[in-house]
């Protein structure tokens, strides 16, 4: 659901204005020492890991209560079957949050000098007792329920990670996002968001997801750039319900729901050579979003539309 992204978009953003706050508050020397990974594990590091992770999670999922659950009747414990909805782009948003979660976790962990193998299985693990809790929360709600599309979504995007990590020893594969707006927000902002910042998160029909390929951690050739990256997207259109259930109701009758696939550039940020680690951890958080470059798109209902810019 939506709330795992917005969780996920919180945490990077209060992330980015962390790191500038700390380095505001040190001189340039000492704060690049700061986020300098150990050469072995400190514990102090250690420790304040595990307490942000408590306080940030804690107040995450008390937050998430008071906004999503305080006004709706509670119920025992029930599952739904929503894997029908919103041409999957839902699921494939928690495919997204929980990958990034996950490695955002793991590298905290590498920060405190605990070594990378154990790093990434403590990161995911604890992302994932995180998504599998709100989840939890969903099937305690009336209103919802606890979807197993969405937790197979969830254990789907952390299992890329750890593969890519195990496999290769690096992320050669990096799902991201990119989102424009549409004209189905204003036909029903209630659901779709009344303002940029809702329908970044709720229309689905602006949101495309992409998985983006290093060509040279696969190529291995001297001569070509590291940062350059071809990606693979999926999106939707039409949709201004989960599905059709009220299509006469709601939709125009030339609405049509519709897949879209999409092929494109990217650049991976994190390959662009840099001695500043403040710069570099930048860089590493913003590597989610999909670089707009010129895109071809093919319809699911037939046809295909280049974009000179796409986003």
């Amino acid at each position: 659901m939506l709330k795992e992204q917005l969780d996920n978009l919180k945490i990077k953003y209060l992330f980015i204005l962390l790191l500038i706050t700390i380095q505001n508050s040190f001189g340039q020397d000492s704060f690049e020492q700061f986020l300098k990974p150990p050469d072995s594990l400190n514990q102090k590091r250690l420790k304040t890991v595990w307490i942000s992770q408590a306080a940030i999670g804690s107040a995450t999922l008390l937050a998430l209560n008071q906004a999503w659950y305080a006004d709706y009747p509670r119920s025992k414990f029930h599952f739904i079957n929503d894997n029908q909805e919103w041409l999957q782009v839902d699921k494939i948003g928690h495919f997204f949050s929980s990958y990034h979660l996950g490695k955002l976790t793991s590298e905290t962990y590498q920060w405190s000098g605990l070594d990378k193998k154990k790093s990434v299985f403590y990161g995911v693990a604890t992302s994932l007792i995180f998504m599998t809790t709100v989840e939890v929360f969903d099937g305690f709600s009336k209103k919802w329920g606890a979807s197993l599309g969405d937790i197979a979504a969830n254990f789907s995007g952390s299992a890329l990670y750890v593969s890519q990590e195990l496999i290769w020893n690096e992320q050669r594969i990096i799902p991201k996002f990119s989102f424009h707006t549409t004209s189905y927000a204003s036909r029903r902002p209630n659901v779709l968001g009344s303002s940029l910042s809702e329908q970044i998160l709720k229309d689905y029909n602006g949101q495309t997801y992409w998985l983006s390929f290093n060509i040279n951690s696969f190529i291995k050739k001297d001569n070509f750039p590291d940062w350059l990256n071809l990606a693979v997207g999926y999106g939707g259109e039409g949709m201004i319900t989960g599905n059709d259930a009220f299509v006469n109701t709601i939709f125009l009758p030339s609405d049509k729901r519709y897949r879209q696939f999409y092929l494109s550039f990217d650049v991976d940020l994190t390959k662009i050579k840099t001695k500043s680690r403040f710069f570099k951890t930048f860089l590493t958080v913003f590597n989610t979003i999909k670089i707009p470059s010129p895109t071809l798109e093919i319809k699911g209902i037939g046809g295909s539309k280049f974009h000179w810019i796409y986003f």
